[in-house]
């Protein structure tokens, strides 16, 4: 299992390198952004949510939410915060260990969601992740519970309208 898991960490860090050279920017963590070890949340990201996210954080045309440039928004309020941390496959995430989840999720908003972070937004902590893993959002419908949280975003802190949509340029859903 643990050389499984350090061929596929090997493998999704190589193609995101290759994807950064191609044209992409997916610029360095920063300590300050929660990360102790960026190269491993990197890794998980890929592994644990690259599949449906994209390994940049770009989704498009699928109906998944793209993280690129639009992720970051939702660092803006408490409430719109936690529910990064709600949402099933964050919660309910292979990555059992609370201060390496808490990295990954940092590295979602801060590498990914860049440019768009608040000013004033503070990294996720282990302590965030402990006490949003038991309130996971299992009896919603995802799809509004994300239109609330977005236009939460869009009133309190000037979030775009574009960011009701899955992806920029979106034309139907």
């Amino acid at each position: 299992m643990i050389a499984r898991r350090w061929i596929i960490g090997s493998m999704a860090t190589a193609l995101l390198t290759a994807a950064g050279y191609a044209g992409g920017t997916t610029p360095l963590a920063h300590p300050a952004f929660g990360m102790r070890d960026p190269a491993l949340a990197r890794s998980d990201y890929i592994e644990n949510c690259g599949g449906c996210h994209g390994v940049t954080g770009s989704t498009a045309p699928a109906l998944v939410p793209e993280l690129r440039g639009r992720v970051g928004w939702f660092l803006c309020t408490p409430e719109t915060r936690d529910y990064l941390l709600r949402l099933p496959n964050v919660a309910h995430s292979r990555v059992r260990d609370d201060a390496q989840l808490a990295e990954l999720m940092n590295y979602v908003v801060y590498v990914i969601g860049q440019p768009n972070i608040p000013v004033k937004a503070q990294p996720f902590t282990a302590e965030d992740v402990a006490r949003a893993r038991p309130r996971a959002l299992s009896s919603v419908n995802l799809t509004r519970e994300r239109a609330r949280n977005v236009a939460i975003a869009m009133k309190r802190c000037g979030a775009p309208a574009s960011l009701r949509d899955f992806y920029d340029g979106q034309t139907a859903r």
